[in-house]
């Protein structure tokens, strides 16, 4: 059956002059109003220890209009303002709920140029785009239909380093789950290999950023040996901007085929919840990994499974996943990253390491998902004076031994197989 999904179809388009002119107002002002905002309430936190709601925020920035130094804030549309003001208080609802940092002021040169508008400030008919405050439709290049009888929400116009223009249209269209099938896999990710299945199926990795780093270190280069501010600086730095949205586009490009295929081909996808952010602390490692794009690919996969009716399961980033034998269930010690296969000591079972760690990511996945439990441990110790990821280790192995028809599993705790 058809489930109705929020969905954002992004197209270029090319603006007029004083189209141009009106959006950079637009960005200006949707920057301002939220670095106001922000310091407000930093400011009532910090000296009289109140919060300030979206409300008093808004009223605030009513206020701020009728002032003569801001005055300039009502010659744009005010949506886009109202918008800035209700994305700080999503930031700051993340915030205390504990899932992201303290809010940031927005930079004029580091920032993302967008604004967002609602129904109520643009017009979308006959295929053809108007933002508030403009007197001419946008000039859209549309490379893909939108769905049939679409009623765009929310448009969001943006502007990326290289000066290209984007506009989003968020619409509700229906998507029919594909049909069931009985197939699972367990995916590894890597470096050398992109991808590795429980199948065998290694996918290489395109390397994008490799592929183009002396392009992009002659762009850097040029752009060092420039006075910075210049007119000249701002083109080198434009060129360097070029660079790294031709690998971007490519490698987000690469991970939407990749997903789109995992998902089309299996009903059930095992992966590991991997912490990017710490990797990446690994200055040897650091260019590399973020290389992969890692995060896309999960996140990728976590939408489209929801759409078409897959299941994702996500694997505790402290399963030894490449060290536990495949064939006994011996967990072994440490296993540097430049070993690519290796022999089980007691059963003298041959592992390549990506492969055994695809399997052994899809045994864990499987096990967790039949008995009903969570793959994620909690972090805090219990009653029973162990850790919680010994105890999520013990489970996972538990279910190793259900997996394989009750069989002994050598270096499981006691108590289980």
């Amino acid at each position: 059956m058809a489930q109705p999904v929020k969905r954002a179809y992004k197209f270029r388009f090319y603006p007029t002059d004083e189209q141009v002119a009106e959006l950079a107002r637009t960005f200006g002002c949707v920057r301002l109003v939220y670095n106001m905002a922000l310091e407000e309430r930093s400011r009532a936190w910090n000296e009289e220890k109140r919060r300030v709601s979206y409300t008093q925020s808004s009223a605030a920035l009513t206020a701020w209009k009728k002032t003569d130094g801001l005055a300039f804030l009502s010659e744009v549309s005010s949506v886009p303002l109202q918008q800035a003001l209700r994305h700080l208080q999503s930031a700051f609802a993340s915030f205390f709920a504990g899932t992201a940092r303290y809010p940031r002021f927005k930079s004029r040169k580091k920032s993302r140029a967008c604004a967002e508008y609602t129904r109520s400030a643009f017009r979308y008919r006959d295929g053809q785009l108007t933002l508030a405050k403009m007197n001419t439709p946008l000039a859209i290049v549309w490379s893909r239909p939108l769905p049939e009888g679409a009623d765009p929400s929310t448009v969001t116009v943006s502007r990326d380093a290289t000066g290209r223009w984007f506009v989003s249209l968020l619409v509700e269209e229906s998507v029919t789950p594909l049909r069931r099938i009985d197939r699972a896999v367990g995916v590894d990710v890597g470096v050398t290999d992109l991808v590795t299945l429980s199948t065998g199926e290694t996918i290489a990795n395109p390397r994008h950023e490799r592929a183009d780093r002396a392009r992009l270190a002659a762009a850097q280069r040029t752009l060092a040996r420039k006075a910075k501010g210049s007119k000249n600086w701002e083109k080198a730095k434009f060129k360097v901007a070029r660079v790294h949205s031709r690998i971007s586009d490519r490698r987000r490009d690469y991970l939407h085929k990749l997903t789109t295929r995992l998902v089309r081909e299996n009903q059930t996808i095992v992966i590991e919840d991997l912490s990017v952010s710490n990797m990446v602390k690994n200055r040897s490692l650091a260019r590399a990994i973020s290389d992969c794009g890692w995060g896309e690919l999960r996140h990728q996969l976590e939408y489209k499974c929801s759409w078409y009716g897959r299941e994702l399961v996500v694997v505790d980033r402290w399963f030894p996943s490449s060290k536990l034998c495949g064939a006994c269930g011996t967990v072994h010690g440490k296993l540097p990253l430049h070993i690519r296969s290796w022999t089980c000591a007691d059963c003298g079972a041959r592992h390549e390491r990506d492969v055994n760690a695809a399997k052994n990511i899809l045994a864990a996945g499987q096990a967790v998902s039949a008995c009903g439990a969570g793959v994620r441990p909690q972090r805090e110790s219990s009653r029973t004076g162990q850790s919680a990821v010994k105890q999520e280790t013990q489970r996972v192995t538990a279910g190793f031994a259900s997996h394989w028809g009750g069989e002994n599993v050598k270096g499981a705790p006691s108590g289980f197989g």
